[in-house]
This record gives structure tokens, sequence and C-alpha cells, in this order.
């Protein structure tokens, strides 16, 4: 690679541009999350800037046929040295400034599981912010690794759709079916990460009808103190199984 000695120096600094289709509403949620507005015209042209930490989020005009509804609009990656602490910083934010976690529709926070290493913001014009952890290993497999079998696969491809592809629904359906074919011969804290994980889901999608069933099922399973943790940390809201984890032996 050419140095261009004398020319060009390594201190770059790239700022994406995402598309706004939705400027009062990017202005209010980004200030509730705590972000500085650098930079604010809505005329002649658009033009909205902020500031977080050591980052920076600029917004120019969207496309008239832009749909944030279909989260096609852009985004960008805010790669860090512990995602943990920004999940919880924009957790206590949210809470502090719309009274709950937005978890649905626009803007909303995936979910974050003890020890994952990416989250994701989008914003109200349906572009995707994702924080990645630096160490996150370069080798992810991200369909589902290939050396693991039975519902050790299934837990792990959920995990996948779940935490990078953001897709909740195919992730309860991976499960769901893997619970029926798989769960017969499954290692017992295998099968109580399946349960609570379909209760988790099964709350995020508004699919509640079925969650006795997962709970009772959890309840019946004699599980270790050990293995309680296990189950707790496989999920993002632990408070979610409070009703349903078997009493302990």
């Amino acid at each position: 690679m050419p140095t261009h000695e004398g020319r060009v120096q390594p201190n770059e600094t790239a700022v994406p541009l995402l598309h706004c289709a939705a400027p009062e509403e990017t202005l209010a949620f980004w200030r509730a999350l705590g972000f500085e507005v650098a930079y604010e015209q809505l005329k002649p042209y658009l033009y909205l800037a902020f500031s977080w930490s050591g980052f920076q989020l600029h917004y120019g005009p969207a496309p008239k046929d832009l749909d944030p509804a279909k989260e096609t609009s852009g985004g960008c990656l805010v790669m860090v040295d512990a995602v943990a602490a920004y999940h919880a910083a924009f957790t206590e934010a949210m809470r502090r400034g719309y009274g709950k976690v937005l978890v649905k529709g626009l803007p909303r926070m995936t979910r974050y599981r003890a020890g994952a290493s990416r989250f994701s913001i989008v914003d109200p014009s349906g572009n995707t912010i994702i924080f990645i952890q630096r160490d996150e290993p370069k080798d992810l497999e991200y369909g589902g690794s290939s050396e693991l079998a039975g519902l050790t696969r299934v837990l792990d491809n959920a995990r996948i759709l779940r935490e990078f592809k953001m897709d909740d629904r195919a992730a309860y359906r991976a499960l769901d079916s893997g619970m029926r074919r798989r769960a017969e011969d499954a290692p017992v804290v295998e099968q109580a990460m399946a349960l609570a994980a379909l209760i988790e889901l099964s709350i995020a999608l508004n699919k509640t009808d079925r969650v006795p069933e997962w709970g009772a099922r959890l309840r019946a399973l004699s599980l270790p103190p050990e293995q309680r943790t296990q189950v707790a940390q496989y999920v993002a809201d632990p408070t979610l199984l409070t009703p349903w984890m078997p009493p302990e032996r």
C-alpha cells in the first residue's frame, strides 16, 4: 500500500451520512439518548449532526420514495471496546426519556444478551446503527456452526438469527421446530435454554398463547445452580423467566 509520504497522514475520521426521512423525530430520539446536536439545519436543505462519546452521526435529505418501515435506509458500524457498557447507557437513557426500552417498531434497540458482541439501534428513518465489540471473533459462522449437531446447533442458529440477522420470527420458528425434533435426546440444560428463548421471543412477538406451555415445561426440568445461570444468560431479559424457572434443588 503506498504511503504517500509527506502528503497523506494516517489520521482519517470517517463519518456516516445517513438518510433522514423524519427530522423532528430524529432530533427528539437522539437527544433522548443523550446525544449532543452538533449541527441542525432544516432549510433550505436538511442537515443534522449528532455527537456522543467519541463518534458522530450525520444526516442528509432522504429520497422522496424512501419508506422507513422497510428499514433499508442505510446505517453504519460503530466499533467499540466493550459493547455491554453502550447498551447499558442507552437502556438507561431510553427508560429515562421514554419510560421504557423501545424494542418494537421505529425507533428501537435490539435486546442484548450477556456476553454478546453486538447490538443495534434502528432510528426513526429506518437506519441501523450497529455497535460491535472490536474483539468479536473473525470466524463467526453467520448461518450457524457446521461443527454442531442436534439441539446445540439449533440454539446456535437461533442466536445468530437473533443477534446478527435481527430476525426474531425466524429464531422462534427454528427453536419451535428444534424442540419438536431434537429435544428428546438433548441435554436438560439445552432444553431449558431453548424453552427460555421461546418464552422471551413469544413475548417479543406478541405470540404469548404458548408461553404457559413453554413455562410449564421449563419449570418441570431439574437444573443445578450453574445450569440455571447458563439458562438466564441465554436470554436478554432473565426477569421474564422468573415465573417459570424451576425451584432450586
